[in-house]
């Protein structure tokens, strides 16, 4: 009997694992019986003890004290990789905290079958923009979290390939497909040569015409709702002083991110924002804000932030309720205001279409396929803005939050069995 392998998609936003065997492969459900885990984790420190994925969000709605981190994946070969955070009073690298949360994977695995060491994992085709040196070293501390956690074997894949192996299982003849990937941290593009005659094959090199890749994702398109339709009820664009100094940015957007959010808290912004309170033009936004801080509601802000974007997807108007900051406060977002805080983003998006589909060699009229996977695929305006590079081809959405990791499997049993 061969053994088994496995395929990890460690996304920005959620994660996935799928388990394969000679050549059957599966989803496996990673928390409360659903295939895809929500990539979180919260330090709980009164219990001193760490929840994952949806637990890990619960509790911190439900106001435990603790740390709640999030959007992890960025994190990878940056300066902070070489740093310790505290958590649960103890000082812990974003190696072994990763690890925490990757090596829930590894145990669920290892709880299907036999012991599983062969492991293919995902990865975006830019992990830093325009920083060779950064990428490898993701890569690399990726590989030794991997490694850490118990995996023998380990190789990767770019995720937008791994999205467009899970897909060919399906199609019949030839096709030429862009795959458009629409992560959490990273939006990933292929031009690739699907077809149910090589998709066993084990080398598809040649078949892999193009890839590009762009450091934006649905984190970025959170921040840019966030900034232009939230922020302003917080203080965000007034003024203060005798000078009319305007409000310092740098709080309001890292508020706005989930790899930033923990910074606000910090007691020096607090008191630097309680003395810009008592100088404000618009004391009662402020207010608003110091209540944020005072409170450590920031990733809960940043959660409804991220309900209204997905709720925005198949409605023209998304209302957030902000009672919990104070009382009655709420607002209303139009699709159309959301659209036009998308646009600065979507276009370095519809560069990197273009640039992947020239890269391959072919027109935009010789795609037969578009791809879409990742969950901010499903976003109207940045759907319909990347698919009209081709608007003759069929577009695919089918598995948008877990078609990674299938086909990280499929690649895994190509690789290793």
């Amino acid at each position: 009997m061969s053994h088994p392998v496995c395929g990890i998609d460690f996304g920005t936003s959620n994660s996935a694992l799928s388990l394969g065997a000679e050549t059957s492969l599966r989803l496996l459900p990673v928390e409360q019986g659903e295939v895809t885990m929500p990539s979180a984790l919260f330090f709980d420190e009164e219990e001193r003890s760490c929840y994952l994925g949806r637990a890990a969000q619960q509790a911190y709605m439900d106001g435990a004290e603790g740390r709640f981190m999030r959007s992890l994946k960025r994190v990878l070969g940056t300066s902070l990789m070489t740093q310790k955070t505290v958590v649960n009073g103890k000082a812990q690298s974003f190696h072994d905290i990763i690890g925490a949360y990757l090596g829930h994977f590894k145990t669920v695995a290892d709880a299907n079958g036999q012991a599983v060491d062969h492991v293919v994992m995902g990865r975006p085709v830019n992990f830093v923009d325009g920083d060779v040196d950064a990428d490898q070293r993701a890569e690399n501390e990726l590989r030794q979290i991997a490694e850490n956690i118990g995996f023998k074997h380990i190789d990767f894949q770019f995720e937008p390939i791994a999205a467009a192996f899970a897909h060919e299982q399906y199609i019949t003849g030839e096709k030429l497909a862009l795959v458009v990937d629409i992560g959490g941290g990273t939006s990933d593009f292929t031009v690739i040569r699907l077809s149910e005659d090589r998709k066993h094959a084990a080398d598809r090199s040649g078949d892999i015409l193009a890839n590009t890749g762009v450091r934006i994702g649905g984190n970025d398109f959170d921040k840019a709702l966030s900034l232009a339709e939230i922020m302003p009820h917080f203080g965000y664009g007034t003024i203060y002083g005798a000078k009319n100094l305007p409000m310092p940015k740098r709080h309001y957007h890292d508020i706005s991110e989930w790899s930033k959010v923990n910074k606000v808290y910090a007691p020096k912004v607090r008191r630097e924002f309680h003395e810009i309170y008592r100088q404000s033009h618009d004391a009662d936004k402020v207010s608003r804000f110091l209540t944020i801080l005072d409170t450590h509601a920031g990733h809960r802000l940043l959660h409804d932030i991220e309900m209204a974007k997905i709720h925005l997807s198949d409605n023209m108007t998304s209302n957030i309720d902000f009672s919990y900051v104070e009382k009655d406060l709420n607002t209303s977002i139009l699709r159309g205001d959301f659209n036009l805080s998308l646009g600065p983003h979507v276009l370095p998006l519809e560069q990197a279409v273009n640039d992947c589909i020239q890269l391959s060699g072919n027109a935009s009229q010789d795609i037969d396929l578009i791809i879409l996977t990742g969950g901010s695929a499903s976003i109207p305006y940045v759907r319909d803005q990347l698919s009209q590079f081709c608007p003759q081809a069929e577009i695919s959405q089918e598995n948008k939050l877990s078609s990674v990791a299938l086909g990280l499997g499929h690649d895994a049993l190509r690789k290793f069995i």
